[in-house]
C-alpha cells in the first residue's frame, strides 16, 4: 500500500513539473491518452468479454484520474468473481486479475433454479455442467455456506451428498447418493458428523435408510 502511495505521489510529480515546463500552446496540444487496454485473466472467453463490455460502459479517461471505485463495483457485481486484484500499467493499460467462483449447489428460487457460489452469489444455472446438490427449502445463503464449511471440516464427503433440505426449525436433512438420509441437530458440529461418518463405515443399513442424529450423542435408524 505504501509503495503504491509512493508511485502514485512520483507521477503526480512528474506531471506538475512536465505541465509547468511548457508553454501554453504545448499544453494545448498536450494529449495524455485514454485507457486503451484492458485485460482480464481468469475468466472464460464468454465471460472475459461480458465483463469488459461492462467495464468499458465507464468511459475510461486516462489511467492517471480513473476511478478505482468504479471499476471495483463493476468486478464485484460479477457473480463469477471470488476474489480479484487491478492493476495499472501505465500509460493505457488496465489488468484485472480474477479467481473465479467455484459452485456449490443449486437452488430453487422463485420457481427458477440458480447456482450458489462459494462467494455466496448466485449465477444462472445454464453457466455450469457441474453435477452438484440440490438444495430444498428456503435458507439464508449464508446459512448454506456454513454448512458447506462444517462439513468439508468434517469425514463427510460432500462429493457424495446428492440433495439437502433445510426445515423453518433451522435443521438439515442430507441425501446422499446411496439414497442414504441423515437428519442433523439444529446445532451442527463437525464432532458430530463424523461420528454420523464412523458409524455408517461400521455398519449395513440393508433397507433401514434414514438416520436420526438429532438427539446428542444418539443415533437411531429408522425405517423408510
Amino acid at each position: 500500500m505504501h509503495q503504491r502511495k509512493s508511485k502514485k505521489i512520483l507521477i503526480y510529480f512528474f506531471l506538475l513539473i512536465l505541465v509547468g515546463s511548457i508553454n501554453n500552446n504545448s499544453l494545448n496540444s498536450l494529449k495524455i491518452e485514454k485507457v486503451k487496454n484492458i485485460n482480464i485473466f481468469g475468466l472464460d472467453k464468454n465471460d472475459q468479454k461480458m465483463l469488459l463490455y461492462n467495464l468499458k460502459s465507464l468511459d475510461l479517461k486516462n489511467i492517471f484520474f480513473i476511478n478505482k471505485i468504479n471499476i471495483e463495483n463493476i468486478i464485484e457485481s460479477n457473480s463469477l468473481v471470488e476474489e480479484y486484484n487491478v492493476v495499472k500499467k501505465y500509460p493505457y493499460t488496465i489488468d484485472i486479475n480474477v479467481k473465479k467462483t467455484n459452485f456449490i449447489a443449486r437452488i430453487n428460487k422463485n420457481g427458477k433454479f440458480f447456482l450458489i457460489g462459494n462467494n455466496g452469489k448466485l449465477s444462472n444455472n445454464n453457466i455450469s455442467e457441474i453435477q452438484l446438490p440440490y438444495i430444498f427449502g428456503n435458507p439464508e445463503i449464508k446459512e448454506i455456506l456454513q454448512l458447506k464449511k462444517i462439513i468439508d471440516q468434517s469425514n463427510i464427503k460432500y462429493s457424495q451428498i446428492e440433495n439437502l433440505y433445510y426445515f423453518k426449525s433451522n435443521r438439515w436433512d442430507l441425501k446422499f447418493n446411496t439414497n442414504i438420509v441423515i437428519k442433523l441437530p439444529e446445532k451442527i458440529e463437525k464432532e458430530t458428523l463424523n461420528k454420523i461418518s464412523t458409524f455408517l463405515e461400521n455398519i449395513k443399513l440393508e433397507n433401514k435408510k434414514i438416520v436420526d442424529a438429532r438427539i446428542k450423542n444418539q443415533i437411531i435408524i429408522l425405517n423408510e
